[in-house]
């Protein structure tokens, strides 16, 4: 196979619509030149909006693929999706981690669907921590990050929390003030990443697609800021594709 294109994995949910989930996320990869490998975590039956059912991955062959693809591939960097508990998401990331230390691992936290289904409820506080000592970049919207840790009392303590353990980009469309803008904080700096373009149109799957553009701008040795910067110029270039909950997906 032709290594001119780094190596990206999605493990994630199957969505047979293709706008959220592994099909999303392959799109999204093409389009950033990278070779993408997708696992499923998930079969979902499921239109843009109604979601009917799902039929979790048996986690052993979750792992037995991820092994598979890395004893034959050097992948530089994994999106994570849904996931049924944090003990699978924790045993997936302990084995990439084992695997392959430097690959670069991105959790997109999705706890439930746009059509509100609820994939992961957080049940232990150590235990989220020490999967995030070991994942460099986390997505959440603003509902996402108080489930995240729902302890704190707002979610500049939330943030405080989280980004002690692993960077943070705290996505903008549901930001109650400022729509469309997005914070990104590493370590103890952050960023205020404006939109270029406010008048766009929701989509279905839309934080795939930018979780998964951040990891293809990260495979292509983007450093994290300027990741999720090119990430977020994509994303709008999605959500203006259309004018209804599936967008095209363009270079």
């Amino acid at each position: 196979m032709s290594t001119n294109r780094p190596f990206v994995l999605s493990i994630a949910g199957f969505d047979p619509s293709a706008g959220a989930g592994v099909l999303a996320d392959i799109k999204t990869f093409e389009q950033h030149q990278v070779y993408g490998f997708a696992i499923n975590t998930a079969n979902t039956i499921q239109t843009e909006t109604d979601f009917v059912s799902i039929e979790w991955t048996a986690i052993e062959l979750v792992l037995q693929s991820i092994e598979t693809l890395f004893q034959s591939y050097s992948i530089q960097a994994v999106k994570i999706g849904i996931v049924p508990s944090l003990d699978y998401l924790k045993k997936i990331v302990l084995l990439l981690h084992r695997l392959s230390p430097k690959t670069k691992i991105i959790w997109d936290t999705v706890l439930k669907s746009t059509t509100e289904f609820h994939f992961l409820t957080i049940e232990n506080q150590n235990d989220l921590t020490s999967i995030l000592d070991k994942i460099e970049l986390i997505t959440p919207n603003y509902e996402e990050i108080q489930k995240l840790v729902p302890t704190e009392k707002n979610i500049e303590n939330s943030i405080e929390y989280l980004s002690k353990h692993c960077s943070v980009l705290l996505k903008g469309g549901h930001n109650p003030s400022e729509i469309g803008v997005d914070f990104l904080y590493i370590k103890d700096r952050f960023y205020r990443l404006s939109p270029k373009n406010t008048g766009v149109y929701p989509k279905h799957g839309s934080g795939c697609v930018l979780s998964a553009a951040i990891t293809a701008q990260i495979a292509l040795e983007q450093n994290l800021l300027s990741a999720c910067i090119k990430g977020k110029e994509y994303i709008e270039n999605f959500l203006v594709s259309t004018q209804n909950q599936l967008g095209y997906h363009h270079a």
